[in-house]
């Protein structure tokens, strides 16, 4: 029944998967449109970042998918769910997968994976979600200035088959979506804090302010992380307002 409800698009090569199912016209019956690309000429990551990936080594993808009971204040429960998706997929083949906050996946500190969000919304609801996914698979040499990046097949010393690994997070990502659907938000929510790189103990971060040491305290629905420094203040940050600081650097 899934499959019949995704359209799955493969192409050689485009500027960015996001830009293509942004113009892309509503299919009525279809659940979910997933493109896949061999090459990204344009790959983004939040900001002004760039993902590097060798052409046909590693996933590249974005997902157009028309969410049901997300509001537009909530709809940071949508990068919750796709992060979750790629990290249970991940978590089955190799274990201690965790999601850097907001949404890029980790392996023991090293970065694997990114996404990129982009809603469209109608009145105070989203109306339709865009997710970007890029995902080390197969590349064994890196040149970005991206600090630790690293590929399953580091892990696991052996080539990955990207088709199955792209149907196996879509199905994962059905089932957040009709959680989501569900209204089954506290769920989803708990799921992610549990799966925070840095979830535990006492870190380093740097804000516009400044360094300091804090542990995690939770994310709000609106996606602001909490953090409490080691004087006891709560801090809440959106989005690039806070930085992870390497553990070896100085503080």
């Amino acid at each position: 029944m899934l499959r019949s409800s995704v359209k799955y698009i493969h192409l050689k090569e485009t500027d960015s998967t996001n830009n293509y199912l942004r113009n892309y016209p509503n299919e009525k019956g279809k659940e979910m449109t997933v493109v896949k690309a061999e090459c990204q000429t344009a790959g983004k990551g939040q900001g002004k970042n760039v993902w590097e990936s060798e052409a046909g080594k590693n996933l590249l993808f974005s997902v157009l998918t028309h969410p049901k009971n997300v509001p537009a204040n909530r709809q940071f429960i949508l990068s919750m769910a796709i992060a979750l998706a790629v990290k249970d997929t991940l978590h089955h083949i190799v274990g201690d997968i965790q999601i850097k906050w907001p949404n890029d996946i980790y392996w023991h500190g090293h970065k694997m994976g990114g996404i990129l969000i982009e809603c469209t919304l109608s009145g105070s609801m989203v109306k339709d979600c865009i997710m970007g996914v890029g995902i080390n698979v197969n590349q064994e040499e890196f040149f970005t200035v991206e600090k630790h990046p690293l590929s399953l097949i580091h892990i696991i010393h052996r080539k990955t088959n990207r088709e199955v690994l792209l149907h196996d997070i879509i199905h994962n990502l059905h089932d957040y979506l009709t959680r989501i659907e569900h209204k089954q938000y506290d769920f989803i929510l708990a799921e992610y804090e549990q799966s925070l790189y840095r979830g535990r103990g006492y870190h380093k971060y740097r804000d516009a302010k400044g360094t300091f040491m804090a542990r995690f305290i939770s994310i709000d629905p609106t996606g602001h992380i909490n953090l409490r420094d080691d004087d006891g203040m709560l801090r809440n940050y959106a989005c690039k307002e806070v930085e992870f600081l390497e553990e070896e650097e100085q503080y």
